[in-house]
């Protein structure tokens, strides 16, 4: 049996808070991910008023 100290014991090895590990990779990741974002939006301000699409004009059986 355990007793109520080794149980305290176990109960704060398992509040520990893990360390966030300090690679470069999440943050080039990040940066990717924003500098993506903000061409596409500089693409969207840029094309987006002046863009239309219209429809095609109908296709008849003759026409086949």
């Amino acid at each position: 049996m355990t007793t109520a100290v080794q149980q305290i014991k176990a109960a704060r090895e398992h509040l520990k808070v893990a360390e966030a590990p300090s690679g470069v990779m999440g943050t080039l990741g990040a940066a990717a991910l924003a500098a993506t974002a903000a061409v596409l939006l500089a693409g969207v301000m840029i094309l987006g008023p002046g863009v239309a699409i219209e429809d095609p004009a109908p296709v008849t059986r003759a026409d086949l």
